[in-house]
């Protein structure tokens, strides 16, 4: 066995997690502490209150106060740790910098580390972005392997481009010091298991708008689509790639310049998951719809002041295959799919509102 393979497998693995206060690090955190409980974790949190809530969960998790603003202590704690895993703002350039920096620093060739930096799907939207195109069907779709450089080379202007070219080029300039692997997930549904945060965004949006207007949103001919992916499977994602990273799996296929994994399962468009809710809100007994569900019209101007960014999405295209993941490292679903948690998820935000 390698020297440094084995001094790694005697000694704890250290992890420095960014984000475990919101939904996706939050489920992370949940899943590698389940099956590695003899990890080192240390949590970046913003504030006290939020810290409080971490060590009553996790008492062993080392959690330091401070934003993604604080550039030095970031940098600290990535030179600690063995691996990094970014979950927080997918587009802080401060932050993203200063991982780069402590990374450098604390490894070497012979002590490499290692970066899952978590990005999103979104930045495939850009094609529609560009041209505001709301509301149509996809016009193309992505392939993680095949294709990989339409997703790697996108234009400086779409979203999380900016943050995405911090990490290609920290797994290419570095590559015999720093692995890194960005995650790439599209619409994620369930509840998180996480400390604080366990709400999805696209999908409870969505159930939102349902529950108060009685009627499915539509944007344009609501046939934009996307992939989808259970937080579950989504943290097992994670979990792989700590897992090849303690065995020292160094394959180019994982990191680095091709280290880019889109983690999707099943696609979906949003009309037809509209109306898929919407008629299920009504059996539920959530909202009084006689006979057929009706449409909402929805502009992507309404769309955005009602839910964001995640409103836009519903009249985005975003569809991939993705296949990086479970050829690499055999990663596949098992969670329920995005139908099977439509009542799930209907419940939940009926309940978070007031209506049950």
């Amino acid at each position: 066995m390698d020297i440094e393979k084995k001094k790694r497998n005697e000694m704890a693995f250290k992890i420095f997690i960014i984000g475990v206060t919101g939904y996706i690090a939050g489920d992370a955190l949940y899943a590698l502490t389940r099956k590695y409980p003899d990890y080192e974790y240390v949590a970046l949190v913003r504030c006290e209150s939020s810290a409080a809530r971490v060590r009553g969960a996790y008492p062993s998790v080392r959690v330091v106060l401070g934003s993604l603003d604080d550039a030095d202590l970031i940098r600290k704690e990535a030179a600690w740790a063995d691996l990094v895993l970014d979950g927080a703002d997918a587009d802080h350039v401060v932050a993203m910098n200063a991982i780069v920096a402590g990374l450098v620093e604390g490894h070497s060739a012979s002590r490499p580390g290692f970066w899952l930096h978590t990005s999103g799907t979104g930045i495939m939207t850009y094609s529609d972005t560009a041209l505001d195109r709301f509301g149509q069907p996809p016009d193309r779709e992505y392939d993680d392997v095949d294709r990989l450089d339409e997703i790697t080379n996108v234009p400086d202007e779409a979203f999380h481009r900016i943050t995405d070219k911090i990490v290609l080029e920290c797994g290419t300039k570095h590559v015999k010091v720093v692995n890194t692997a960005i995650v790439c997930p599209p619409t994620i549904y369930g509840a998180g298991r996480g400390p604080v945060n366990t709400r999805s965004k696209q999908c409870p949006a969505l159930a939102n708008v349902i529950l108060t207007k009685g009627q499915a949103p539509i944007i344009g001919t609501g046939q934009a689509s996307t992939n989808n992916v259970h937080i579950g499977d989504l943290s097992e994602a994670f979990t792989l790639l700590v897992e090849a990273a303690v065995g020292g799996n160094f394959s180019s296929e994982i990191w680095g310049a091709r280290g880019y994994h889109v983690v999707g399962n099943d696609k979906h468009a949003w009309g037809p998951l509209a109306r898929s809710m919407t008629a299920k809100a009504r059996d539920l007994g959530l909202i009084e719809v006689d006979g057929e569900v009706k449409d909402y019209q929805m502009s992507k101007e309404e769309a955005y002041k009602v839910a964001g960014w995640d409103g836009l999405s519903w009249g985005l295209n975003n569809v991939c295959n993705a296949r990086r993941l479970r050829e690499t490292l055999g990663w596949a679903p098992k969670y329920p799919t995005l139908e099977e948690e439509i009542p799930e998820t209907l419940n939940a935000e009926a309940k978070r509102i007031g209506l049950i």
